[in-house]
């Protein structure tokens, strides 16, 4: 008996029948035991029948389980067969890649074709309910103007255009018009017969509402309103009008006639309304309402929505691709008594078809020719892609060659890789493709490591950039002594790490202060060098004292003393610093840098500026009444000629008027619209003179990032305010 049983075992386990993993074995066991408890329930409906069908109830649940576990291990054991091989795997990928994505993608395109042409739709619908209140609000607004000029000429108040928009459209015989000057009523109100009168919005006259405030702005009203219990499309003008608010009123109900004249190129339109509504916005008794089973949830709030009309019906499919579709569309609108805004009060649901949506988007086109050309150029778009994926399909399924041992030494050197090893190379013995992958994988390993080493020197670079940063940081003025006659600040940020802008005040007397602002040409490290060369000159000539133009023909810096216009103080030469510093500047940089920059010494007691401008963009004065003076006179940039001159000058500054100095990337960032321009900074400063100079900085500052928008600083920013007191 047990070598039958071991033969018979044997058999089943090499034709794969005999359960070997755990699933099958508890699967197997479920078997049994449903076997069991069939047999035990058998023999129990012999002795009570209430006992047998609970046992049967068991039976079902171990075969359900069973079932369960015999279907995961088919699965496996048909994958296992299946992508035992190399080729079928290969054809499994394929699928996965190629197939799958595509039916995802058609599924995809499917919704979203759907849901764009409910959205058309939806978009059909509100734009045509839009267009019927701009055409009351149009209407309103002419006959409230005509209202206004025979109620100011003391004629009767009624609109004579209202009786000939009545003969003329016979939309006009559903409408009603309203009007109150101040809260008296007029007798222009007119409506068909048996509609409650509009009453007066009260609304209106609150000034903190919205609308109150629009309509004080000119701005008409044209909304959805909710009003009596019934939805209108109403349309309101208020202004005043020999004393009082005339307030004219034009209201059209949303009810069957004006959707049955949106259906009719649409399809069946049926309009939900809220049934819980607040106690002011009850239905009217005899209001025909049929419930839908729908409900809207806004926070904590329920209500139901109920069908008022049904309109319309769906047009037949032209062709079986023509389903139907459906699309809700929520209406918003205004409770008329409490001029309140509910999002969504009413629903409009519209049934309709792809053709119908389409012959209304291509319809400006003309006779539909365009629209079927669409179609067709569609059509054989899909029928070219759908032979691609099936070239696809049949050049990936020809694709069933076996990988090497070179995939292996790439998993090898990618382990390296892991590790940060990039000294790794990849044994390369053949002349194939994947040979060419494995010395592709060796270049790339070769070019990290050229890449970490050069983040390593680019990180360093950044260092030593930030410490340059912060030193050039320390030479900008951070603690000016201010005269008693005049009040000083600057500002400087660069568009790079470190900034080739230069500005310093210096005092040199208890009563002297020199202002320098310059401007080095390029930009980096190079301009920064440059800028502090300068700044440590101006500040060694200063601490020497200040230089006289009648002492210059000894320094060797030019050949003969410089004009001045106006001075009084010949100890006093901005121009013969500029000499000095062309002179040092000339000598000890190459040729191609020089610097523009201005100096200015000011005399605190006369309130008195002597200046020289070495081509640097002439500073303004800005005087109280809002005149402006330039700074030009001077002579060319500092740097790039030996032996030439420069020109002193002098100016007395008045109480309150502004020293303004800047650097051209103040004025030349540049958008769509052109340069920031002279002319819009000195508007800015003219503006906001009587504010703090401190404060006048930042307004220019971020109209010039206003200016340059998302785009990079061009340029270094740096600007120079001085007011005299």
């Amino acid at each position: 008996m047990r070598e039958t049983y071991l033969k018979l075992r044997n058999k089943l386990i090499r034709a794969g029948l005999w359960p070997v993993s755990r699933l099958a074995r508890i699967g197997w066991y479920c078997v049994r035991m449903a076997i069991l408890l069939f047999v035990l329930g058998w023999l129990l409906h012999f002795v009570k029948p209430s006992w047998g069908d609970v046992v049967s109830g068991s039976v079902n649940f171990f075969l359900f389980v069973a079932a369960f576990f015999f279907c995961i291990v088919g699965f496996r054991a048909v994958k296992q067969k299946l992508l035992w091989r190399l080729r079928n795997r290969l054809i499994v990928t394929y699928i996965f890649i190629g197939v799958v994505p595509v039916i995802l993608l058609a599924a995809m395109a499917g919704i979203t074709l759907y849901l764009f042409a409910g959205q058309f739709a939806s978009f059909v619908v509100t734009q045509e309910i839009e267009s019927q209140l701009r055409n009351l609000e149009a209407a309103n607004a002419a006959i409230s103007n005509e209202l206004a000029a025979r109620i100011e000429h003391g004629l009767d108040p009624s609109p004579e255009s209202l009786a000939g928009l009545r003969k003329r459209d016979p939309r006009w015989g559903r409408r009603e018009v309203c009007a109150w000057h101040g809260k008296r009523a007029l007798p222009s109100c007119a409506g068909p017969e048996g509609a409650s009168k509009v009453s007066f919005p009260e609304f209106f006259l609150n000034e903190g509402g919205v609308y109150a405030q629009a309509l004080r702005q000119k701005q008409l009203f044209h909304e959805i309103v909710h009003d009596q219990g019934t939805l209108y499309l109403r349309a309101a003008a208020m202004f005043p009008v020999a004393g009082q608010e005339l307030t004219v009123v034009t209201s059209e109900p949303l009810d069957r006639v004006l959707v049955s004249g949106i259906a009719a190129k649409l399809g069946e339109i049926a309009l939900y309304e809220t049934v819980g509504i607040p106690a002011d916005r009850t239905q009217p008794p005899g209001k025909a309402t049929t419930s839908s089973g729908l409900t809207i949830t806004a926070g904590e709030q329920t209500e139901d929505l109920r069908q008022t009309f049904l309109v319309g019906s769906l047009p037949g499919a032209v062709n079986m691709f023509d389903r139907e579709i459906q699309f809700p569309t929520p209406l918003a609108d205004v409770d008329w008594k409490t001029g309140v805004s509910h999002p969504v009060s009413a629903i409009v649901h519209l049934r309709t078809r792809p053709s119908v949506l389409y012959a209304r988007l291509f319809e400006a086109m003309g006779n539909g020719y365009f629209a079927k050309g669409v179609e067709y150029i569609l059509f054989g778009v899909g029928v070219v892609f759908a032979l691609i994926e099936a070239a696809a399909l049949f050049v990936g399924w020809r694709m069933t060659r076996t990988m090497t041992g070179a995939v292996a030494n790439l998993y090898e050197a990618t382990k390296h890789v892991d590790r940060a090893d990039f000294s790794h190379r990849i044994p390369v013995t053949s002349a194939d493709q994947l040979a060419q992958l494995s010395l592709a994988f060796n270049s790339m390993t070769t070019s990290i490591q050229k890449l970490v080493l050069e983040q390593k020197e680019k990180q360093r670079l950044e260092n030593e950039l930030v410490i340059a940063q912060e030193v050039q940081a320390q030479l900008f003025p951070r603690q000016v002594s201010e005269l008693e006659s005049l009040e000083v600040h600057g500002f400087c940020r660069p568009a790079r790490t470190v900034s080739g802008d230069y500005y310093d005040f210096v005092t040199v007397e208890p009563h002297k202060l020199i202002l320098a602002v310059g401007d080095i040409s390029g930009k980096g490290i190079s301009a920064a060098l440059l800028m502090a060369t300068i700044h440590s000159a101006v500040r060694a000539y200063s601490g020497q004292g200040l230089p006289r133009r009648l002492e210059l023909s000894g320094v060797g810096a030019f050949s003969g003393a410089p004009a001045a216009h106006g001075l009084s103080d010949p100890d006093v030469s901005p121009a013969a610093l500029l000499g000095l510093l062309n002179h040092q500047l000339f000598e000890s940089t190459p040729m191609e840098k020089y610097a523009t920059l201005f100096l200015g010494v000011y005399d605190g007691p006369a309130r008195r500026l002597t200046y020289s401008n070495g081509g640097h963009l002439p500073p303004l004065l800005i005087g109280q009444d809002g005149g402006v003076r330039r700074l030009e006179r001077g002579g060319t940039v500092v740097g790039l000629f030996d032996e030439m001159e420069w020109e002193d000058d002098s100016v007395t500054m008045r109480p309150g008027e502004i020293f303004l100095a800047y650097s051209d990337g103040v004025t030349e960032p540049e958008n769509e619209y052109g340069e920031f321009g002279e002319d819009r900074l000195l508007d800015l400063v003219r503006t906001n003179r009587h504010l703090p100079l401190a404060q006048i900085s930042q307004l220019v500052t971020a109209a010039v990032d206003d200016w340059i928008g998302d785009h990079e600083q061009p340029d270094d920013v740096t600007l120079v305010l001085c007011r005299a007191r």
